[in-house]
C-alpha cells in the first residue's frame, strides 16, 4: 500500500468547495472519481483543508492510499487527461505511511486579490473583488501589524467554525506569522494581501478581508479595528469578503 501526496491546483468558481456535498459538485468528488477510474480502485482523498466554494487554490495538498503500482510521472500526466481543465495535478510523491495533508500540516498562505478601481475589467472578474475608489490602503496598512502573532481572532469567526462545547483546545486563538498588502499599478490598482499562519477558523480570512474593506472605505478607523479584534465578538467586524478574491497559496509542513 502506497501513501501518495498530490499537490494540486483549481479554480473554484464553478465548484461547491473542496469536501464532497451532496447534490453539488466538490473538487474532491471530481478528483477522487479520477483517481479511483484510473487505480480502477475507490479512494479516501484526504486534503490539507476545505476551500469554500468560489475558493482558488495554487498549492492545495492531498493524500490517498492506494496498492497501485502506476509510476508518479504516469499518475499525473494520467489525472491531468481526464481532469477538467480547472483543476490540474502539479506534482506527486511517495511520502511516509503516517503522512497526513491535513494533521501534518503546520500552516497556510492565503492571498487575497481585489482592486480599487470604478470599472472592473472582465478578465479579473473570477479572481479578484471589486473595491470602489477612494480607497485608502496607507490605512488598511496600519492595520496588519495588529493581526500578527497569537491573538484570539473570534470576531473574524463564522458561526459552525468549531465546537463551541469543547473547552480543550485552542478555541479562535491562532497565530498569524505574515500579513502583507502589496499594490500593483496605477490607475487600476490591484491589491494583494498575503495572510500567513498556523491555522485558520471558518471564513476567518474572508472576514478580517471584510472588515479591512471597512476601514479603507473609511467607514471604521484602524483604532475601530483594533477594537474590533479585542472585542471578540462577530458582531463588531465587517461582513464577509466575496470568496472569488481568495486563492489558498501554498501549505506550509
Amino acid at each position: 500500500m502506497r501513501n501518495i501526496k498530490l499537490v494540486l491546483a483549481y479554480d473554484g468558481t464553478d465548484y461547491a468547495g473542496w469536501q464532497r456535498q451532496v447534490g453539488q459538485l466538490s473538487i474532491q468528488q471530481v478528483v477522487e472519481e479520477a483517481i479511483a477510474c484510473l487505480t480502477q480502485a475507490p479512494v479516501n482523498l484526504h486534503a490539507a483543508g476545505r476551500t469554500d466554494a468560489g475558493v482558488h487554490a495554487e498549492g492545495m495538498v492531498a493524500n490517498f492510499q492506494t496498492e497501485s503500482a502506476i509510476p508518479l510521472s504516469g499518475l499525473v500526466n494520467g489525472l491531468n487527461s481526464m481532469l477538467p481543465a480547472d483543476i490540474r495535478v502539479l506534482a506527486a510523491e511517495n511520502v511516509a505511511h503516517d503522512f497526513h495533508a491535513r494533521y501534518n500540516a503546520t500552516g497556510k498562505v492565503y492571498v487575497y486579490t481585489f482592486m480599487a478601481t470604478e470599472i472592473m475589467p472582465p478578465c479579473a472578474r473570477r479572481y479578484a473583488v471589486q473595491v470602489r475608489v477612494p480607497f485608502a490602503c496607507e490605512a488598511v496598512r496600519l492595520c496588519l501589524p495588529m493581526l500578527v502573532g497569537t491573538h484570539d481572532f473570534s470576531s473574524f469567526e463564522t458561526a459552525g467554525s468549531r465546537d463551541l462545547t469543547n473547552s480543550r483546545g485552542r478555541g479562535a486563538v491562532r497565530t498569524i506569522l505574515v500579513a502583507d498588502l502589496a499594490e500593483e499599478g496605477k490607475d487600476s490598482a490591484v491589491y494583494r494581501l498575503t495572510i500567513s499562519g498556523d491555522g485558520f477558523l471558518r471564513h476567518m480570512v474572508r472576514n478580517i478581508v471584510g472588515t479591512l474593506f471597512a476601514v479603507g472605505r473609511g467607514r471604521l478607523t484602524p483604532l475601530d479595528f483594533r477594537n474590533v479584534m479585542a472585542a471578540r465578538d462577530r458582531s463588531q467586524a465587517g461582513t464577509t469578503a466575496p470568496a472569488k478574491g481568495l486563492t489558498l497559496k501554498t501549505v506550509l509542513y
